[in-house]
């Protein structure tokens, strides 16, 4: 999610609006289609182009039987833009019980929040406030298998070329071990684990926190948080510094979602987290 052209998705009713890369699709491409009637030839030729990046035989069986989905492109094409004010979502997202389990689990990982934000300078008030609003901490990562929902808009002609590179960073998550095909589940356009990374993201920005040899965003809090941590390192986070508007981390923050209102969330949220 680095500068360039921007996406907006609703991440289980949350605006997501989020700057994502511009990618160009490489020297013979498989051709893109706008129904399912091209999926089948598209994919072979897909599978041929990813071989040729580096992505494994064994990798590329993850696609075996992959299929064109409908429920995908019918949520591409019915986003809706709504227009509240901070106010009032603020108000839809930062609910007593929320804020409740948000203190729990500052206390639960607090020598873990302690060590990240150590490393990486991010206070761990700011990243329980980002787990609890993209996922509930974890609870709403989403169901749809990332490989056929990314295969699916990588063939379609909207945004190919983006969702082309989106297809194989999971093909290289996936083929690194970090993930099993089963944990490659998440939400309609991709996002993948409690924070809801892109592929893109993933790949630059995961971390093995805990130790145990893969970066796992779906099932291990410390390599979440830290990883959540990094990717807000990598968009400029300065260490002690304010991250209200006009201050320095603010910034860092729309790098994580350009919308405003779910920025000034994030910070409120962090200060209720924080008393």
């Amino acid at each position: 999610m680095i500068a360039g052209m921007f996406k907006r998705f609703w991440r289980g009713g949350i605006a997501a609006l989020c700057l994502v890369p511009v990618a160009l699709a490489p020297a013979g491409a498989a051709p893109c289609g706008n129904d399912a009637s091209g999926f089948s030839a598209w994919l072979p030729a897909f599978k041929r182009e990813a071989q040729a990046q580096g992505i494994s035989a064994g990798a590329l069986r993850a696609l075996d039987g992959v299929t064109y989905d409908t429920t995908v492109i019918r949520l591409d094409r019915n986003q809706k833009h709504f227009k509240v004010s901070f106010e009032q979502f603020a108000a839809s997202r930062i609910s007593a019980g929320r804020i409740s389990t948000g203190k729990k689990k500052m206390q639960q990982y607090a020598s873990t929040l302690a060590r990240i934000e150590q490393r990486y300078g991010v206070p761990g008030e700011v990243l329980v406030a980002i787990w609890g609003l993209e996922t509930d901490y974890g609870v709403n990562k989403g169901k749809m298998p990332i490989l056929r929902s990314l295969a699916t808009l990588s063939y379609d002609c909207r945004r190919s070329d983006f969702f082309t590179a989106q297809l194989l960073d999971a093909l290289r998550i996936y083929q690194h071990g970090d993930l099993t095909l089963d944990e490659m589940r998440g939400a309609w356009a991709g996002e993948i684990g409690q924070t809801q990374f892109l592929a893109s993201s993933y790949v630059k920005y995961a971390v093995d926190f805990d130790g145990d040899g893969r970066a796992d965003l779906v099932r291990s809090a410390p390599d979440v948080l830290a990883s959540t941590a990094n990717y807000l390192r990598g968009h400029g986070w300065r260490p002690g510094a304010g991250w209200g508007p006009g201050e320095p981390n603010y910034q860092a923050l729309l790098g994580w979602n350009k919308a405003e209102v779910y920025v000034k969330t994030i910070g409120l949220f962090a200060s209720k987290l924080k008393q």
